[in-house]
């Protein structure tokens, strides 16, 4: 415990739950201790959390600009970087039109800085090409959620609803690993007497604790959702007053559902009938129940109907809109709801909006001072425009991303990176993408700002300063305030996070997202704010914890139903690439892993990326533990040590995605992209396995 005058209370710089901590002062730096009050892990951290503070050491990370000169990045000054970055930028635009230059953002920048950068790409720079590494994250769910409900916000309710519930249904998660501190809520679920059904391909950490564990065949998630909405028709199970009442197209939803009978689905997910069954009476048997999804059924070129058959399961049997009920989305990165809210997203204004939308085009450019018909519309989704730098887009701004490790089809990704006109990059460690860069701008990190985040459950928070940055490093917002004055934009981007909060408040004010209500003041004294929360100065309302209860967010008040049906992925296994891959996380590392992996505690738990396979591949293919094997598909090769386990599907592999090199598993992934949420198909692809007796693991 600690002293909390000495501690600055703020939040965890990694996923989603956003942790509270605190960090005190020691020998210069900070280190990270307890934050028993905050409500969301109550005094928990995970690893990554623990050893956050060592990415603050000057060995870690950046700490003066870098310029490339003679094939090398030296080091330079402020001045000279920013003039190098603005006018290259310019002539760019100059020579190939607005469109030529991109930007491209992350899902862990702050509130105001995702703000800022949306501003900046559309009002200084002209562009309609900026999107961000948070369309790998959720964005399914988000259409999904915004076509049943008319709003997305990963969780409707606060986590604390979640052992109060009757059964969840956990979708291709596994918290165990992703978020630890928030396993506690399942196991206090199943304390309270409540059930967890986990499906996975695998039996995670977190399959361990469940009551039930669905092993579909990946990339079967839409059919196992129907198959178990056509039992709940089936028995009798549909809550029929609440579907008249408050739900929209139900007819061709049952139909869809009824087409797929559990023999056949069966077939399909090698899923049994009788599992099937267990799991419809285990959601069904309870007057509350929730099913929560993840990266799992999010991530594949179906993922907006995968995600959609979900909800129908939950409005089908009464389990949305209602106490300790619902549907909701586990989001992934730590600032990843706020930062598809305001304005990084290619198709998306402050608050929510709609860039296609008149009337919140009008709204935002009198909050910005400019003609509305001067924004351009919506642009390029991020492996879209990954895919036409180079070409199409010739100059590039990264702003808290690393698509060399994160994008799929790493490869190619980086080949297009390699081949633009110029390309900046602002981040706090040399990451993979940054050693492509022309200008790398070293940026400060969480504990050396303040500024807002916005977590899984909708609440806002205030991460605060604990420590002065290295004399070199410059927030983003200052590096966007020097952009823009080089650019000829003098007004309009300010370097301080509170100034640019307030112009978030007003551009968000009646929008799906409205943070007007909420004010630095407000977060400072409490525990955060759940949006929306319409209001003015400080007097803001008390914020929505609990969305839906009275009427969904559509024109109507109804939820809708989505007529889905199941179709194979994208690319099925066949006689040259015969198993199944599908990628995910380990406990001690983080994304890309361009932090975590400068953090020695964290590397000696996770050194290094692994292919695990079941004992009956390995047998056919003759592997033995820590052997090299070359998993190979249509994008290229990847090698990595053998990890052999009865926990996971002998017709799949597995390989977590946090490293470069020639283990990255994104050279192997499809870029193949949902229709709606211009989802990449990360989660599941063909490919072959062979053991590499001359390659080092």
């Amino acid at each position: 415990m600690t002293d909390s005058v000495s501690a600055t209370p703020t939040h965890c710089p990694y996923c989603a739950l956003q942790c509270g901590m605190n960090l005190v002062a020691a020998g210069g730096g900070v280190e990270v201790a307890e934050r028993a009050d905050f409500p969301v892990n109550r005094g928990a951290l995970c690893g990554k959390g623990r050893t956050a503070a060592e990415v603050l050491a000057p060995g870690a990370r950046l700490a003066t600009p870098l310029v490339r000169s003679g094939g090398a990045l030296v080091p330079a000054g402020w001045d000279e970087a920013l003039d190098v970055v603005a006018g290259r930028l310019a002539r760019v635009r100059d020579e190939h039109g607005a469109d030529a230059v991109g930007v491209f953002g992350g899902g862990g920048l702050t509130n105001e800085k995702a703000y800022a950068l949306g501003k900046f790409a559309r009002v200084v720079l002209g562009t309609s090409q900026i999107d961000y590494n948070g369309r790998f994250c959720m964005s399914s769910a988000a259409a999904a959620g915004t076509a049943a409900f008319g709003l997305d916000r990963g969780l409707p309710f606060p986590l604390a609803d979640v052992p109060l519930t009757g059964c969840v249904i956990l979708v291709g998660s596994n918290p165990a690993e992703t978020m630890p501190p928030a396993l506690r809520y399942f196991a206090e679920l199943k304390a309270n007497g409540g059930s967890l059904v986990v499906i996975d391909p695998r039996r995670t950490r977190t399959a361990e604790l469940a009551d039930l564990h669905l092993a579909p065949r990946p990339g079967t998630d839409l059919a196992l959702a129907l198959g178990m909405l056509h039992l709940v028709v089936a028995e009798g199970l549909v809550d029929e007053e609440y579907v008249a009442r408050r739900t929209s197209g139900w007819p061709a939803a049952r139909a869809s559902a009824m087409a797929h009978w559990p023999e056949y689905v069966e077939r399909i997910t090698g899923v049994s009938v009788p599992e099937l069954r267990e799991a419809v009476r285990l959601f069904c048997a309870p007057e509350s129940a929730m099913v929560l999804t993840a990266r799992g059924p999010e991530q594949q070129a179906k993922g907006t109907d995968t995600v959609g058959a979900w909800i129908n399961l939950c409005l089908a049997t009464g389990r949305a809109g209602r106490p300790r009920s619902g549907y909701g989305c586990l989001t992934g990165q730590g600032n990843g709801q706020g930062g598809r809210e305001h304005g990084q997203k290619a198709d998306q204004l402050p608050g929510y909006r709609k860039l296609t939308d008149p009337a919140a085009r009008r709204h935002v450019a009198e909050v910005w001072g400019v003609d509305p018909d001067a924004l351009p519309g919506p642009g390029r989704s991020a492996y879209e425009l990954l895919d036409a730098l180079g070409r199409d887009v010739r100059s590039l701004l990264v702003m808290g991303s690393n698509p060399v490790v994160s994008a799929p089809r790493a490869a190619h990704v980086e080949e297009r990176l390699r081949s633009l006109d110029f390309l900046a990059v602002c981040d706090v460690v040399l990451s993979e993408t940054a050693a492509l860069a022309d200008v790398v701008l070293p940026v400060t990190q969480w504990a050396e700002e303040t500024g807002t985040t916005t977590n899984l459950e909708g609440r806002v928070l205030l991460r605060r300063r604990a420590l002065d940055p290295p004399a070199g490093v410059r927030s983003d917002l200052d590096v966007l305030h020097g952009l823009a004055a080089r650019l000829g934009v003098e007004k309009g981007f300010p370097a301080d996070p509170e100034e640019v909060f307030e112009e978030l408040r007003r551009a968000s004010a009646g929008g799906p997202a409205d943070y007007s209500g909420i004010s630095y003041r407000r977060l400072a004294e409490g525990d955060g704010v759940f949006w929306p929360c319409p209001g003015t100065g400080d007097e803001g309302g008390p914020g929505t914890p609990r969305l839906f209860l009275d009427r969904f967010a559509t024109e109507d008040g109804r939820a809708r139903f989505a007529p889905v049906a199941h179709r194979p992925s994208a690319e099925e296994p066949d006689a040259e690439y015969p198993v199944l891959l599908t990628t995910g996380r380990v406990v001690a590392q983080y994304q890309s892993g361009a932090q975590t992996r400068r953090v020695a505690e964290l590397n000696a738990a996770a050194p290094g990326p692994f292919v695990q396979l079941h004992p009956r591949l390995a047998a056919r293919l003759g592997a033995a533990e820590g052997d090299p094997l070359a998993v190979v598909s249509r994008r290229g090769r990847a090698v990595a040590p053998a990890r052999i386990t009865t926990g996971i599907r002998p017709d799949t592999v597995f390989m977590p995605f946090h490293w470069p090199g020639e283990g990255r598993a994104n050279t192997l992934t499809n870029p193949a992209l949902d229709p709606t949420s211009r989802m990449p198909e990360f989660k599941v692809c063909a490919v072959r396995v062979e053991v590499a007796r001359g390659d080092a693991p």
